[in-house]
Parts: C-alpha cells; sequence; structure tokens
C-alpha cells in the first residue's frame, strides 16, 4: 500500500519531494523518486511494505528502464498472475505484485486491467508510446487525484488532494457544484472535487496522457452488469455466495503482516469473522463504542462482543469519549482531504488496531450488495399502491381482474415476474424522471436544491449550477438494467459506496498506516452477486434477506434481526453539549456574512432552535461545521503540513 504522485510538464524536484512528503502516512517504510528530463516526467511514492518486505521498491522500473510505475494497493491474483509470466520473464523481486503489474502491461498494454483483482490505482510512465498510462480499480477502493492544465501543458496526480495543493501548483479555489452536492449528500459526490480544476478518475476507469501532443483521454475498462447470466434456486444462491465470500476474504489475507477484523456488530462484519473463524484463522477483532449517559442507541459493543466470544477470537474493545473526538477532529479534516460530514467513528478503530496489526478487513459493501439500507423500499410501496387503486378505479372488465393484480404485486418484489412485466409494474419509463424528486430528495436528502437556493447560500452563488438531483437522476437513468431496485444499487455504487464510505476508509485508515481490504467488493464477487434477481437479494420486510440467509448458522439471532443502527458518532447530543462552543464560533452570522458563501440567517432558522432543543438540524448543522474546519484549513490557513492547532484555539 502506498501514496502515489507525480507529473508531466514540470522540472521541479523539490516540490516533487513536497508532493510526497504530503503523503508520508500513506507509507512510512520506504520512499522513492524518479525524475525524466525527456519528457519532464516525475514520479514518486511512499511505501507501507504489505509483501515483499524488503523488495519491491518504487518508482519500478522493467529491464531496459522502458517502463516505470508507481502503484498503489494490492493485487489480489498476483501470485496466479506471477505464476504464468515467470514463464517468460525473470523476476527481480520475491512476491512484489507491483512486479506483477508492470510485467503484465508490459506483455498486454491496457488489456492487462482486464486480468487484474484488487484494489489500486497506478501510473506507468511508458517511454515507447510516449505517454502515461493509469488506472483506478473497478469499484473504486483506491483514490486517485489529477490536474490537467491544457493551456500550461502540465499535469499532475496524486493519492490525495492535499499533494497536488504543495507550491501553489494548483490555486484554493473552491468548486461551487461540489460545494452545493456536499451540502445535500454531506459528501462530494463524482468526477469533480471541492477544488475547482482537479478531478478524481472515476472508479472503473484508465487514463492515457499523450507526452507529445499534451492530451489527457479517460474511459471506461470495468461496468456493472445487472443481466442475469443463469437460473439458480435461492438455496444454491445461498451456498455461491457462502463459498464466493469465504474466497474472497482467503485472497484478502495475503500479507507478510499482521492482520485484523473490523467487527462493528452488525451482519456484515460478523459473517466475515464466522467466515474467518471456519478457516482456522487466528484472529484479532476491534469494536468501538459509546457508554456515556444519552449514547446507549450508538452502541454495538454488546453485539460485537457476542459473536467474539461465539467462535473465540482476541477481541480488543475502544470506548470513544467525546473528549477524544474533539481533541482529534482537526486532524480528520486535514486527513480527509475534502468536506465530509458522515460518520467518523473509524477514525479511532483504525488508530487502535494499528498497535497490534498493519492490515485489516472491512465488511463494507454488504448493505449495497443485498439491500441498499431499504432506500428503495419508499418508492416501491408508493408506485405498487398508486396501481392498486387505478385498478381500483377502472370500470368493471378491470375490477375483475383486481384480486388477481394484487397477487401479482405481492410477488414482483419476490423476483418471480420476468423484467418486462416487472419493469411495467413499477412504471419505471414513466416514473424515472421523478424517483429522485419523488424519493431521494423526499427522504435521503440533508439540504434539497430548493432549500439550498432560498435558506442556505448567499444571492447568486448557486446560478449556472446543476442540481444535486439531476446529478443523481441522470446515474439512475444510464443505471444498465430496468429494476428499480438495480438501480438504486447503481446510483450508490457510483456515489455513496465509492465516494463516501470508501472514501471515509481509505483517508482515514491510511492516516494511521493501516490497510484496509474488503472482500464484499471483489468485483467477482460483486458482478456474481448483482446479476441474482433483486427480488431473492432483498425483501421489502427484509432487508439483506439473501445474505441472512446465506450465514443464518454463523451470526447470532440477535444480529440478524437487530435494526440497522449505522456506525456514526452520537452527534445529535454532541452538537447540543460538548460540540456547542465550537457552533457557536464557527457558524455565528457575523463570520457566515464574511465569507460570502452563505446566508447569515442559517445561524437563526437551524442553529438556535436546534441548540435550544425546539428542532432537529442535526445533519445540516453538521455539514456546516465541518465545512468550516475544512474552510479554515484549507482555504484560510493555505495548509501544506498538518495543523498543528486545535478545536480549544478556534474557540
Amino acid at each position: 500500500m502506498c501514496g502515489i504522485c507525480g507529473y508531466a510538464g514540470i522540472s521541479n524536484k523539490i516540490l516533487l519531494e513536497k508532493m510526497n512528503n504530503s503523503l508520508y502516512h500513506r507509507g512510512p517504510d520506504d520512499s522513492g523518486i524518479y525524475l525524466d528530463n525527456d519528457f519532464m516526467v516525475g514520479l514518486a511514492m511512499r511505501r507501507l511494505s504489505i509483501l515483499d518486505l524488503t523488495g519491491g521498491h518504487q518508482p519500478m522500473a522493467n529491464e531496459d528502464n522502458s517502463l516505470w510505475i508507481v502503484f498503489n494497493g494490492e493485487i489480489y491474483n498476483a501470485p496466479e498472475l506471477r505464476a504464468e509470466l515467470q514463464k517468460r520473464h525473470d523476476f527481480r523481486t520475491r512476491n512484489s505484485d507491483t512486479e506483477v503489474l508492470l510485467r503484465l502491461y508490459e506483455e498486454k498494454g491496457q488489456k492487462c486491467l482486464e486480468d487484474l483483482n484488487g484494489m489500486f490505482a497506478f501510473v506507468i510512465y511508458d517511454k515507447k508510446r510516449k505517454c502515461l498510462f493509469g488506472a483506478r480499480d473497478p469499484i473504486g477502493e483506491k483514490p486517485f487525484y489529477y490536474y490537467h492544465d491544457s493551456a500550461r501543458q502540465v499535469f499532475a496526480f496524486a493519492s490525495e488532494l492535499k499533494s497536488l495543493l504543495q507550491d501553489g501548483l494548483v490555486s484554493r479555489l473552491i468548486d461551487k457544484q461540489s460545494l452545493s452536492n456536499y451540502m445535500t449528500l454531506l459528501y462530494v459526490p463524482g468526477r469533480q472535487t471541492i477544488i475547482s480544476n482537479v478531478y478524481r478518475l472515476e472508479q472503473g476507469n484508465y487514463f492515457v496522457y499523450d507526452l507529445e501532443h499534451k492530451n489527457l483521454k479517460t474511459d471506461i475498462y470495468w461496468k456493472f452488469n445487472f443481466l442475469p447470466s443463469f437460473r439458480i434456486s435461492e438455496e444454491e444462491a445461498c451456498m455461491e455466495i457462502r463459498k464466493r465470500l469465504k474466497e474472497s476474504i482467503r485472497l484478502r489475507l495475503n500479507s507478510d503482516r499482521p492482520v485484523g477484523c473490523m467487527l462493528s456488530g452488525g451482519i456484515d462484519s460478523s459473517a466475515m469473522v464466522g467466515l474467518l473463524s471456519e478457516m482456522g484463522t487466528k484472529l484479532k477483532t476491534y469494536s468501538l463504542g459509546f457508554v456515556e449517559e444519552g449514547e446507549s442507541d450508538w452502541n454495538e459493543l454488546p453485539l460485537a462482543r457476542k459473536v467474539a466470544e461465539r467462535w473465540g477470537v482476541e477481541h480488543n474493545e475502544y470506548v470513544l469519549k467525546p473528549e477524544d473526538l474533539l481533541d482529534d477532529l482537526i486532524q480528520m479534516v486535514w486527513y480527509l482531504d475534502e468536506p465530509y460530514a458522515g460518520g467518523l467513528p473509524s477514525w479511532y478503530v483504525y488508530k487502535f488496531m494499528r498497535r497490534d496489526v498493519v492490515v485489516g478487513l472491512s465488511g463494507t459493501g454488504g448493505d449495497e450488495l443485498f439491500g441498499n439500507y431499504g432506500k428503495y423500499t419508499t418508492f416501491l410501496t408508493n408506485r405498487l399502491a398508486r396501481y392498486a387503486q387505478f385498478y381500483k378505479d377502472s370500470p368493471v372488465i378491470f375490477k375483475k381482474y383486481y384480486p388477481v393484480f394484487l397477487r401479482m404485486l405481492k410477488i414482483v418484489p419476490e423476483g418471480i415476474l420476468n423484467n418486462k412485466r416487472r419493469a411495467y409494474l413499477y412504471g419505471l419509463p414513466e416514473m424515472s424522471e421523478q424517483l429522485v424528486r419523488y424519493f431521494y430528495q423526499a427522504v435521503w436528502y440533508y439540504y434539497d436544491d430548493h432549500a439550498k437556493y432560498e435558506n442556505l447560500f448567499s444571492k447568486g452563488f448557486m446560478d449556472g449550477l446543476n442540481p444535486t438531483y439531476n446529478y443523481l437522476q441522470s446515474l439512475f437513468n444510464e443505471a444498465p438494467t430496468d429494476d428499480v431496485i438495480n438501480k438504486v444499487a447503481y446510483v450508490d455504487f457510483k456515489t455513496q459506496l465509492s465516494e463516501e464510505f470508501l472514501f471515509n476508509t481509505d483517508r482515514l485508515s491510511m492516516a494511521h498506516s493501516l490497510e484496509l481490504r474488503v472482500p464484499f467488493l471483489d468485483p467477482k464477487f460483486v458482478s456474481y452477486v448483482l446479476k441474482i434477481p433483486s427480488g431473492m437479494r432483498t425483501k421489502q420486510d427484509n432487508i439483506k434477506y439473501l445474505l441472512k440467509q446465506s450465514v443464518k448458522d454463523i451470526v447470532p439471532e440477535e444480529i440478524l434481526n437487530s435494526p440497522k443502527k449505522g456506525f456514526i458518532i452520537p452527534i445529535k447530543l454532541w452538537l447540543r453539549t460538548r460540540l456547542r462552543p465550537l457552533v457557536e464560533v464557527l457558524l455565528n452570522p457575523k463570520r457566515l456574512d464574511s465569507q460570502g458563501i452563505f446566508q447569515s440567517k442559517f445561524y437563526t432558522q437551524r442553529v438556535v432552535p436546534h441548540l435550544e432543543g425546539n428542532a432537529d438540524f442535526t445533519w445540516q448543522i453538521w455539514a456546516m461545521l465541518m465545512f468550516q474546519l475544512w474552510h479554515i484549513v484549507y482555504i484560510e490557513q493555505q495548509a501544506v503540513d498538518k495543523p498543528s492547532f486545535n478545536w480549544r484555539d478556534l474557540c
């Protein structure tokens, strides 16, 4: 695992060293720099040694130095690929997956991506083809930022945004569209970032930068496929899921350093611990909880403990106190790179785990594969009810078939109807333009687009911006499926999973030099599960139904039936207590007015009623507070190094 960075069109070794040093936390074990004067190319890396501890130094070259690579991630099928490549190549390293990727590109060029199973972001300098070639993994586990200025003929890239902000390489101008999206979703989605003209390479994409003509091309190499390619019974699907998930876990145990497992008390991590125990793995598990007054609703320690006791693992618990959060809040903002207002307790689990292990396993992704937190249920319930009413109010000839219709509605979620009939009953063609307005905006938004215009942003700020629901709607419309459950899954995989949950996972784990691996997001496993009929994977009254059936013998019944809590801190409570001084200082009307971004009435309309207990605006206030902290660090302080001040200094 590494942090990578580099550029083309610049001749500045000092800048490259600063870019690389800003990524020290991603790789404290080793570093390297390569410079080439022909096309003014610079490559750099920081290495966290996981495999081949004494070898695997980067940047790495082939025999004739015509290829140079910097690579972040893990190729899980590297041993199998190496066995085949060794028939034609003499390897210099013992078991470095970086060298496997380099040899594979040497043979197959861009088509090497077809053979990779892993999480990765990499760049290869190809002297013969006179280009930089790179890619990001299919699901988006590893980050990749880039900056391209065609006028200056400059291209630069990095694992983290802060690396591109060194020495004025990029102007620190806030991207208004990204800020608008953030206030709605609590994270910045898609290709754009919070800084203008800095972009993410999207999941499953590759790029080619032509060093002669200074052109940048990006394209897709991996797509989601929801089309069923097999018929299978529920029993067979459960057996296959269990087998494939176990194989995915086995692949992610490949490490020359200790491995541990997060255990939240939810189904996903509990299933992993059960499968690991079945495999005979000697295991350490790590859980976090809250025990102070009023925090019991967020505490999952008892459930996690029950799983640990069942399997006899070496279990470790960390109790989070509010003071811990306050002490680390500015540090978290720095490591996160962009404004983020989701849950932050993972920071403490990773910090806790790093005392013992260097590699961790996480259950992230199970929700998106098997139920999406039930996001589709409100839509389906209301759509089916409206169809039922239509038939009930129709002429007699239709009423004759009304009972039959009701039976059809009942079995639709179970995946019995064919795709054409299901699409008709769900009304997707006529409702596709309304899904996000009707569902996302009403249920899953934190600030809808109208409220942002009327009550949040200052006059003129949103002029010319695209409503956030339009962006989500475009993803919903482009999803390669007619099934609404799969469409919602597609939107989540392209937004919240990749640019919130995996964003959070990567930044907060790497802040502590810990590599997190996610077995549920093995691309082959994802492809298999998404081809199972959606009504078999999940049910309106039993979210994650098929996963529960697959692991019911190894997960305690209390966990199978426990409602989803979410791995978050008790923000609502803390905003009115411990965090109140920070809220009153950073969100006061005078400060908001001076920024010229927000309306000062946010304080009187949102903050005051919440602090006084007369209303609940938890997430709107938390989003604003986290943005203000980010603004102080990255815009007002123009930070290039980790901040030395804390929240008390701000108060």
